[in-house]
């Protein structure tokens, strides 16, 4: 029985050091995809200035009747932004009061990096959510390791007892944790 017992705790200790291992890297990995996102969503923001600053030029330009210098900031847009710019001056924004306020406020308006950023922040609530459940079996395998260790309590009381009956009890429940640790190895995943 001791044997036995020493073999299981040392297999449950394994698979809890193991299962921090996972959790560690998931977590580290969930971070790192936080970072990209992050990183991502910063230049989506910068790239939303850019767009706005260019077009307020542009309009001042345009105001101030200067075609040249409309050109210039026209020839500066991003390449996926030129559509939409060219789909909110076909709307004659500044005579249709319909048209939207500037081309930011278009349909359709926005970077590939929104598509991205909102990959990676999926990505990384995946990743963390596998790094939770990792986390919830290390979590269970120290349990186990716990009801292992009074199965040693409880075989090594069970000595110093002179009454057999009352040695008997302690071994009997000793032998049914011990069965139940056994039991949670079996069913538990392996890392």
């Amino acid at each position: 029985m001791l044997a036995m017992v020493a073999v299981a705790t040392a297999w449950s200790v394994y698979q809890a050091t193991r299962w921090a291992g996972v959790q560690s890297a998931d977590y580290a990995h969930a971070a790192a995809l936080r970072v990209d996102s992050t990183r991502n969503a910063t230049l989506n923001g910068q790239l939303r200035l850019y767009d706005m600053i260019l077009t307020n030029n542009w309009i001042n330009a345009h105001f101030s009747g200067n075609a040249d210098l409309e050109s210039v900031y026209e020839s500066r847009f991003r390449p996926e932004f030129v559509p939409i710019f060219q789909a909110w001056v076909a709307l004659d924004p500044f005579n249709n009061p319909d048209a939207p306020p500037g081309p930011l406020f278009m349909p359709g308006y926005g970077s590939s990096l929104d598509d991205a950023t909102e990959q990676l922040e999926t990505e990384a609530d995946r990743v963390f959510e596998e790094g939770e459940k990792a986390r919830e079996l290390g979590d269970d395998y120290v349990l186990n390791t716990v009801f292992l260790a009074m199965v040693l309590f409880l075989a090594t009381i069970a000595d110093r007892f002179q009454w057999n009956a009352a040695r008997a009890a302690l071994l009997s429940f000793g032998l049914l944790m011990l069965v139940y640790g056994v039991f949670n190895l079996t069913r538990y995943p392996i890392a």
